[in-house]
């Protein structure tokens, strides 16, 4: 992993605690790709085949959406519902959310109808957002007001907003904190699909906290590991999934709070597993990212301490990774290398290991990418100041 993309994941990951403690020297931080000096032109799609690939990219350009930003992008979500004004269902919202070197942020809500292919910033649909939102999501599907969207977004605090059509009203600041007015800075969080009052978040204070968020009260606080906690998924309504920096998978279930099961653990020791994603379609499978590794691990809960599958065919870092919405069998990962590469996973990986079976080339280091549920065939990749939709 090159210098840039390490200090891209750490950065990430302890980002409030650097802002909070460090202000003076985050500038030295942050990669220099972010300068807008340096931000790259229009990404290419790339219709060649990766080493060792038996099939051709199915990604092509006339099948994609760009945003451009006036600043760095990292948090990315779907919504769960179309627009109630929208002309026709094809309008569908996406929010993208600032990654800058200071206090002030924003969190745009932007407008994508994938008829004619186009992605349109509404100015009041647009908020600052104190620090950088290390995620953001909106409330699934289920249960969403017709009044408007949810959308929840972490950093400082865990924060709601009521999306409407026309304007976003902050709903409440959560602080989950028992003895001070502030709370250690969150890495990430997960939103219950099943007991949508559930959100749970993950801190650099190694706990895992669980909101009842109709209540706006916590439900439970746990020590999840021995360090910072970067990243947790809920697999059914009661049991949740989280990693950490001391390089455990640990799952957790709510009703014996007193203990958890490891299932995976980094082949180094302390090596920090930075990202996880429980696959939604068959809950026996999850996978997770390393730090400085460029291999996604496909973990098989019932098999504990030994990966199932391991993809290697990134050529740099991997940084995101999202299980398709709606089949069990896919899986898409990007990171520093600047490509997405959708993954099917066989019943039986071959000597050769897993090839791909499509890919994607932003021209830049791709730090986040959603899938997203309501539309399949939709892909959502940030890189630089840009966010694009890709058709799969």
């Amino acid at each position: 992993m090159t210098d840039r993309g390490y200090l891209w994941n750490r950065s990430v990951s302890v980002a409030l605690y650097t802002y909070i403690f460090c202000l003076p020297i985050l500038v030295s931080l942050f990669p220099a790709s972010w300068t807008r000096s340096s931000i790259p032109n229009q990404p290419q799609f790339t219709a060649k085949k990766m080493e060792n690939s038996t099939q051709e990219s199915h990604l092509r350009s006339e099948n994609s959406a760009t945003y451009e930003s006036p600043y760095p992008i990292y948090a990315l979500a779907f919504s769960s519902s179309s627009s109630s004004s929208a002309a026709a269902s094809s309008h569908h919202r996406v929010a993208v959310g600032s990654f800058i070197e200071e206090y002030n942020n924003r969190v745009d809500v932007l407008s994508f109808d994938d008829e004619t292919l186009t992605l349109t910033p509404n100015p009041a649909l647009s908020f600052d957002h104190p620090y950088p939102p290390t995620k953001l999501m909106f409330r699934p599907s289920a249960t969403v007001r017709s009044s408007g969207d949810l959308l929840a977004s972490s950093g400082d605090f865990l924060r709601l907003w009521e999306v409407r059509d026309s304007s976003i009203e902050p709903l409440s600041v959560l602080n989950n904190s028992k003895t001070s007015e502030f709370c250690a800075p969150l890495t990430s969080f997960d939103w219950n699909e099943v007991e949508v009052r559930r959100i749970g978040t993950s801190s650099i204070d190694t706990t895992c906290t669980i909101w009842d968020v109709e209540r706006g009260m916590v439900e439970t606080q746990l020590i999840a590991h021995d360090k910072e906690v970067y990243d947790i998924a809920w697999g059914e309504a009661g049991v949740f999934a989280s990693v950490s920096a001391d390089g455990s998978v640990r799952i957790f279930d709510l009703r014996d709070k007193e203990h958890s099961t490891i299932i995976y653990e980094s082949p180094h020791p302390d090596t920090p597993l930075l990202r996880l994603a429980w696959n939604k379609q068959d809950l026996r499978y999850m996978a997770t990212i390393l730090m400085d590794c460029n291999k996604v691990v496909i973990l098989d809960i019932r098999s504990p301490t030994m990966p199932v599958a391991e993809l290697e065919r990134h050529r740099a870092s991997v940084n995101a990774i999202a299980w398709a919405p709606q089949t069990s069998r896919h899986i898409c990962s990007a990171g520093d290398d600047s490509q997405a590469l959708i993954w099917e996973l066989p019943t039986v990986a071959g000597p050769g290991g897993i090839d791909p079976m499509s890919m994607y080339s932003a021209g830049s280091e791709i730090n986040q990418l959603q899938w997203s549920g309501t539309m399949p065939d939709w892909i959502a990749i940030a890189f630089s100041n840009k966010m694009q939709l890709l058709r799969v």
